[in-house]
């Protein structure tokens, strides 16, 4: 192994012990402390989210305060290997923990008498305000490194200090330091503002719903369910790997974690019927990716997106499946294409059919099903996920180990404890998202893309992607897409908003209404948007547009419906493209905890995660150019139907194989085809050639693997 693959494995061990929250033992004051605690702070967390009319500023600081506390005990500051080492630790965290909840009160007990003196700061309000934010800065630290502290300190310095020295477009006046602490502290817009809002109520729940899943069975049952579905099949533990962690994504959202609880499995099971163990690794970590974009939990993503877009939460999961389901299959192409060419074999995993292990489990599925039908039917997600909550104690009760108290009282704790990294992170975030606002750098920086890109749509989504994979580098996937998003998605929004006026001017489909702004610009050109015209004077009349003029022009153009499914795409796209950190070197956390299962070089575990997960970015394409989000329903079926057929291609032609090796002109031929299914092009019958010159090529390959087997057969 290289020095570097050494040096990654040092640093691989030191992260995956940050992210598992190698906790002290339960057994000791502090464990037991900690699980009280979080179940608690569970009980609390579920009254604020229904029954509660308390302040949601008060709620927000008093879920900082008492999350920070936990994480100070969970992820201490420091490991010693003394024993005085680690009391002195205990009792710094103690007093960190300790130093949160007193912030938590003060903001509590003197909000009201800052407004009385006018908002001028004295003494206390200095000192609380700096000591809550360096809390969220240490407690970022200790849970993502350095990374995400830094980015806080210079945007911060950049509100009060350093910005007015910028020159050019990114120049800042600045603000005092009074009203930058005033903002970030006090205020609902910084530390306790929308990030944090929807950490206490969207994520919290659907995190302590996924604990209770996990504590009733339903994980155990997912796995066996896609043992014995996938396992008989020829390269069956790789589809195990696909179906389980999609499973289990739905139900966690949190690739690394199902990239540990499936893996453990999987990877052995794959490395045992023949796969590589790098491939092994790799599929394991690109399948638990998907896991995040996979209904109904997403991560903490599709809440965010939802508080974003303002669009319904059921919505934003109802168009995110199709999309999810495409990339598992692009995910299973490369499984079976590998299981071709290593020959793996079907492994016997379980002697149970596939329907006992339903009929077993199918009360697993209960809560999935009440919580669907409860956003269904236009319940809000907070309530549907306390109903489901209630539901999944309910339905354990027809398993053979239903849920006694001290098994609910295990799910609350745990749910506290997965939510502590992720609330520390969000709070901190929330300070930067607080800074973009305040000083208009998002807009600014939008405009910069633009500019870049000179209006092209293909190149905005090449900085998104490589703006994506820098920040990911450092920051979660999560934190990742909260800042792309506030950055990029106005201007990804619109140029996809601009491409469809395009399409409607060169249609000749232009409302009436809209034209009046043309009338103004040019009259004379204008005059023709009454009839279809060419792409190039479309994009000319439209770029004489002045900006200002732009946003009601695509208002009046086009169909506010639409316009909140083009919105709904630009974060869609930059939430697929922000989870591109997992899988891509040089910091793939999940390839890299695959890589230690499997216990191969994690760079290059890396690698072949990152090309296995190439879904990641062929999905994004249609989300810009196709009406994947949003269109009708026979499109939206159509454009699926001949994705899947379109990357199965794409895949042929990256590994060189389908049934049996490819050479370079069926190579060609064959990525050919996939480009010509998945491309805009808006004919059906180009699409319908291609999947038939697909089909041939797959026929054709099999046929020759048929022959190779027959004639090996009889030669031995």
């Amino acid at each position: 192994m290289s020095s570097l693959d050494t040096n990654t494995d040092e640093e691989v061990a030191a992260k995956l012990k940050s992210l598992e929250l190698l906790q002290r033992p339960e057994q000791s004051l502090t464990g037991r402390f900690i699980y009280w605690v979080g179940v608690i702070f569970a009980l609390a967390h579920i009254y604020f989210n229904t029954l509660s009319t308390v302040s949601e500023l008060w709620v927000s600081a008093i879920h900082f305060g008492g999350f920070a506390m936990l994480c100070a005990l969970m992820v201490p500051m420091m490991r010693s290997h003394t024993a005085a080492g680690r009391r002195i630790t205990l009792i710094l965290d103690i007093l960190l923990g300790c130093a949160a909840i007193l912030c938590t009160l003060y903001l509590i007990g003197f909000e009201d008498a800052l407004y009385a003196r006018g908002v001028k700061f004295d003494d206390l309000d200095w000192v609380f305000s700096l000591c809550a934010i360096f809390i969220a800065l240490e407690m970022a630290r200790r849970t993502t490194g350095w990374f995400i502290p830094c980015m806080i300190i210079v945007a911060l310095t950049y509100v009060f200090w350093w910005g007015q020295y910028v020159g050019g477009i990114f120049g800042f006046p600045g603000l005092s330091l009074e009203t930058l602490l005033y903002r970030s502290y006090f205020s609902s817009e910084g530390m306790f503002g929308q990030i944090a809002r929807i950490s206490w109520t969207y994520v919290f729940m659907f995190i302590l719903f996924g604990a209770f899943l996990v504590k009733s069975g339903a994980g155990d049952f997912i796995i066996e369910l896609s043992r014995c579905a996938a396992g008989r099949m020829v390269g069956g533990p790789g589809f195990v790997a696909v179906l389980g962690s999609g499973l289990m994504g739905s139900v966690s959202g949190s690739s690394v974690a199902n990239t540990v609880s499936t893996g453990v499995i999987t990877i052995p099971l794959m490395q045992k019927a023949g796969f590589p163990a790098r491939f092994a690794a790799g599929v394991e970590a690109a399948a638990s990716t998907g896991g995040q974009l996979m209904p109904p939990v997403m991560g903490a993503g599709a809440f965010i997106m939802a508080s974003y877009t303002q669009i319904p939460y059921v919505d934003v999961i109802s168009v995110a499946a199709l999309p999810a389901l495409l990339y598992f299959l692009s995910v299973g192409f490369f499984v079976r294409v590998e299981a071709m060419r290593s020959q793996a074999q079907a492994v016997e995993l379980d002697s149970r059919p596939v329907g006992e292990v339903f009929r077993d489990g199918w009360h697993y599925l209960l809560p999935l099903v009440v919580l669907v039908s409860l956003l269904i039917y236009g319940f809000t997600p907070t309530y549907a996920a306390g109903i489901s909550i209630i539901s999944v104690v309910v339905s354990s009760w027809l398993s053979k180990h239903p849920m006694g108290f001290r098994d609910v009282f295990d799910a609350l704790a745990q749910g506290s404890k997965n939510m502590a990294t992720t609330a520390m992170l969000l709070i901190a975030v929330g300070l930067v998202v607080n800074v973009v606002a305040m000083t208009g750098i998002g807009n600014t920086f939008s405009l910069m893309v633009a500019e870049w890109a000179g209006g092209s749509l293909l190149i905005t989504l090449l900085l998104v992607a490589l703006a994506s994979l820098i920040l990911g580098m450092g920051l979660p996937v999560t934190a990742a897409y909260i800042v792309l998003a506030t950055l990029s998605a106005p201007a990804l929004y619109n140029l996809i908003a601009e491409m469809q006026l395009v399409d409607m001017m060169v249609n000749g489909t232009l409302p009436e209404v809209a034209r009046t702004i043309f009338l103004l610009v040019d009259a004379d050109k204008a005059a023709l948007l009454a009839e279809p015209m060419s792409k190039m004077d479309a994009q000319q009349l439209l770029a004489l547009v002045p900006g200002d003029f732009k946003g009601q022009l695509l208002e009046q153009a086009i169909d506010p419906a639409q316009l909140a499914m083009i919105l709904l795409s630009a974060h869609m796209i930059i939430f697929w493209l922000s989870q591109d950190s997992n899988v891509t070197p040089p910091v793939c956390l999940t390839a890299f905890a695959a890589a230690a299962i499997a216990k191969t070089p994690p760079m290059a575990t890396g690698f072949t995660a990152w090309k296995i997960a190439k879904g990641l970015y062929i999905v994004p394409l249609l989300f810009a150019y196709t009406n994947f989000i949003g269109g009708t329903t026979a499109e939206v079926l159509s454009i699926f139907f001949f994705s899947i057929f379109g990357i199965y291609a794409l895949v042929g032609f990256m590994e060189g194989y389908l049934e049996s090796p490819l050479n370079i002109l069926l190579r060609l031929v064959s990525g050919a085809a996939g480009v010509l299914m998945l491309w805009p092009h808006g004919q059906w019958w180009i699409s319908s050639l291609a999947l038939a010159v697909f089909l041939a090529l797959f026929i054709y390959s099999r046929s020759k693997r048929d022959t190779q087997l027959s004639g090996a057969t009889v030669t031995g």
